[in-house]
């Protein structure tokens, strides 16, 4: 079993800031990015789903790492999204971010064509190949339409720079086998296993959730790294509302984030409406409350 952290626990999936003109706004991003490794975040994941990748150009998923690594400094980790649909494509995003100062790269299943096992296998490890960064490997089947399947994971664990997986494929069993059997760092991707998988042996986290609450998503491996495991349940089970809400109650993170933070969304994406954004706000409020008390 893997014990090791190449990118820290606490990682947050940092949402991309736009102008109200929907400009890439680089200010933002840095204050943003500033403000939650000041409260707690080891590391940010940009240009993810949650950065709303799919709707930045290469150019300003670029500009992104370098302002953001501007505004925090050599210390926290900063994975750079980088997957496409398209293997040559992942390899020159992974490039560009390399040469922009990222620390590694998220790397997600191809989606849509739906590769066999054998060609997913053939492009993470092409990918890995195009830089000298180590890769997070991304599984999410319910987005992408293909699972990384077991075998094909201890397949990539053997590349020396493929290191760490994001891991949303809601599988504990499996991610709790991998965990055992290969060096692999898994990352929960989904708020709700954030604690169940780091039981097991899991690496951290990359948090959407976190954009808004990263102390109270930290403090919860911080009780169970102290050895306080029913303290760190309690924590944990305060942060399910909130997640719950964010993540699973029909908009995506990436708007549910914007209602709390302000600021627009590109489309296709829609901003939050008031009776949604009201009730976020009120459960924010309530773990933030919450955690004061303890």
């Amino acid at each position: 079993m893997s014990t090791h952290r190449p990118f820290g626990r606490a990682l947050c999936a940092m949402v991309t800031p736009f102008t109200g003109s929907g400009a890439l706004d680089l200010d933002a991003a840095g204050k943003l990015a500033a403000r939650l490794v000041g409260e707690g975040c080891d590391g940010l994941v940009l240009n993810g789903t949650t950065g709303e990748s799919p709707t930045t150009t290469d150019a300003e998923k670029e500009a992104l790492v370098r302002a953001v690594r501007a505004a925090v400094g050599p210390g926290p980790s900063l994975v750079a999204g980088v997957g496409t649909a398209d293997t040559r494509h992942t390899a020159e995003l992974a490039r560009r971010a390399e040469a922009a100062g990222a620390d590694g790269l998220l790397v997600v299943t191809p989606y849509y064509s739906r590769p066999p096992q054998d060609a997913v296998a053939a492009h993470f490890l092409a990918v890995a190949d195009a830089s000298g960064l180590p890769v997070m490997v991304y599984d999410i089947p319910g987005r992408t339409g293909t699972r990384i399947e077991p075998d094909t994971m201890r397949r990539l664990a053997e590349h020396p720079r493929i290191t760490a997986v994001k891991d949303c494929a809601n599988d504990l069993l499996a991610s709790a086998r991998l965990i055992a059997e290969t060096p692999l760092a898994y990352y929960s991707g989904c708020e709700e296993l954030n604690l169940p998988l780091y039981a097991v042996g899991g690496a951290g986290y990359v948090s959407t959730v976190a954009n808004v609450a990263p102390g109270p998503l930290r403090a919860v491996l911080d009780a169970f790294d102290a050895g306080d495991t029913a303290l760190a349940a309690a924590r944990h089970a305060r942060t399910l509302p909130l997640a719950e809400r964010m993540m699973a109650a029909g908009l995506p993170g990436t708007v549910t984030v914007k209602a709390l933070l302000g600021g627009p969304v590109r489309a296709p994406l829609l901003p939050a409406g008031r009776e949604a954004a009201d009730g976020l706000r009120a459960l924010l409020g309530a773990l933030l409350q919450a955690e004061s008390v303890v």
